[in-house]
């Protein structure tokens, strides 16, 4: 198995490079910024890029996840449930992406966005129980992201916690690997450690602790943090509605 972990404070987000080094075959979730430090990490360990996946439609920066995947080759993957004007590889809930002796396990967790998905992933030169999860703008360190565009506050918590539900049948000592953390508006309480467990956080995360719907609603239609002034335009643009610079 090799992990990198690409940390970002403009906008605060966090990128991965990972997948099966002795089939020399990886991925790259959610990148931020320059697209070199991604290829010349997956140049380092040995791997061919063969999939570059944005767990959602980003509202908080422009994604660089099809130019990368033009640049390494590589299939460009969201959720069929996207809803963008552009070709790419559309995943379900369930679908599995091979890499070698990894593989990445689609779960479909409409939550910040409808669209959104988790991978779950598993090194199956270890076990054949997953070791770790991306788990995007659903479940960070400390706190869960803030819905969006649903219906209403209401309806998007109430899907978060369907959501969330699916994350706490996991196994406590599966990794949790998010895609943000301190600093990002995307949620209110975010650790500034990068990483945890499923186990630490049904523990020690308020929101992640809530085991009734009402109680879960009430608690994350209140102190929603404002979405980013720009976010309907970037979305827009990675969504392929719009002109980036528009």
């Amino acid at each position: 198995m090799i992990l990198r972990q690409f940390l970002h404070s403009d906008p605060v987000g966090i990128s991965y490079l990972f997948g099966c080094g002795g089939k020399a075959a990886g991925a790259v979730v959610d990148p931020v910024g320059d697209i070199q430090p991604y290829l010349q990490a997956a140049d380092n360990t040995g791997m061919r890029i063969h999939f570059v996946i944005d767990t959602h439609v980003h509202a908080d920066h422009l994604s660089v996840g099809r130019a990368l995947a033009a640049a390494a080759g590589a299939e460009y993957v969201l959720s069929t449930e996207a809803g963008v004007s552009f070709p790419y590889k559309g995943v379900h809930d369930g679908d599995v992406l091979p890499l070698g002796n990894v593989s990445a396990t689609v779960m479909h967790t409409p939550s910040h966005t409808p669209e959104h998905i988790c991978i779950l992933v598993t090194d199956q030169t270890r076990a054949n129980e997953p070791w770790f999860v991306f788990t995007g703008h659903t479940l960070m360190v400390g706190d869960l992201g803030r819905t969006e565009l649903a219906v209403s506050a209401e309806e998007g918590a109430r899907q978060l916690f369907r959501s969330v539900s699916r994350l706490k049948e996991l196994p406590d000592y599966v990794e949790v690997l998010p895609g943000a953390y301190a600093g990002s508006v995307c949620g209110r309480r975010l650790s500034g450690k990068p990483s945890s467990a499923i186990g630490f956080e049904k523990r020690h995360n308020q929101a992640f602790t809530i085991e009734d719907e009402a109680e879960f609603v009430r608690f994350m239609v209140a102190e929603i943090p404002p979405a980013p002034p720009e976010a309907a335009r970037i979305r827009a643009a990675n969504s392929g509605m719009a002109a980036a610079a528009a």
